[in-house]
């Protein structure tokens, strides 16, 4: 009885010595090649955190110098276009200067008493050689005063 106690015991040492053997280094292992597919998740999570907080600038800066371009427009046919420029890159100043890289602001042509901003710039990147862009564009009808005809 006291051989089989040892024999069982034996066994399950060598079956234990044998499966840690056949193991030894796998954590290592893992961990190289796990490690760089985690960092490559959290470099990627955070140039999409970039690309649309970017995004979300250069859209509130459009809005801004469409908005100014259609309060101005009728009333200072000639300094409305520098006016939303200014109010575009003022907005681009204030929410994301080291987001918005060379952004180029034009303003829409009125057509048939519409104008507009468009945005285009660059967004930083986490990644070298990739190169990703944002574009924005607003527009609304020109505001005009209309004085009342009433009676």
């Amino acid at each position: 009885m006291g051989g089989e106690r040892r024999l069982a015991a034996f066994v399950r040492r060598r079956g234990v010595e044998a499966t840690h053997r056949g193991e030894r280094g796998m954590s290592a292992i893992e961990f190289v090649i796990l490690t760089p597919v985690l960092f490559f998740l959290i470099f990627a999570a955070v140039q999409f955190a970039l690309y649309f907080f970017a995004d979300h600038v250069a859209q509130a800066a459009a809005q801004a110098g469409a908005r100014k371009a259609r309060q101005e427009a009728d009333a200072d046919p000639g300094g409305w276009r520098a006016r939303a420029r200014e109010t575009s890159g003022s907005y681009i100043e204030q929410l994301g200067p080291e987001l918005i890289l060379d952004p180029d602001v034009k303003m829409l042509h009125p057509e048939q008493n519409t104008v507009g901003v468009e945005i285009r710039a660059r967004v930083p990147s986490v990644f070298p050689g990739l190169d990703l862009d944002v574009y924005a564009i607003s527009q609304g009808p020109v505001e005009r005063f209309v004085p009342d005809g009433g009676a």
